[in-house]
């Protein structure tokens, strides 16, 4: 079953940080900004929501299941309904804080923790 939950996970994270990537370099605010933008935003809750059925494997865990990069997941999931929101209500600075911090924190730096020895991911690339 971790298996299916981490092709999951992969599967949603990887076009979302290709689809971040487009978002932050290009022109806000036009319609395939915010298309794309609400794609983005389904794709990172559902990583954070795949995310918290896998079991930390590595270091101290807490209610013998959550790790340190799951504080990510819940970020996530604080983050990507406030920047819409921000968003709606025409809070650009606030949307724009938000989704900054989505694409560093969730995929910048949880992703550089799934690279490290003894992860599932850096198993399957370098080993």
């Amino acid at each position: 079953m971790y298996l299916y939950l981490a092709y999951f996970h992969l599967a949603t994270v990887a076009p979302a940080f290709l689809m971040g990537t487009f978002l932050l370099l290009t022109r806000k605010g036009t319609s395939i900004h915010k298309q794309f933008g609400r794609i983005y935003m389904v794709l990172m809750l559902l990583s954070a929501i795949s995310s918290l059925f896998m079991e930390a494997q590595l270091g101290e865990r807490l209610l013998n299941h959550f790790g340190l990069i799951h504080i990510f997941s819940f970020l996530v999931l604080y983050w990507v309904p406030s920047a819409y929101f921000a968003a709606r209500n025409g809070n650009i600075r606030r949307h724009k804080g938000n989704m900054i911090g989505l694409y560093l924190g969730g995929l910048i730096i949880a992703g550089s923790f799934a690279f490290m020895p003894g992860r599932l991911l850096h198993g399957w690339l370098f080993l």
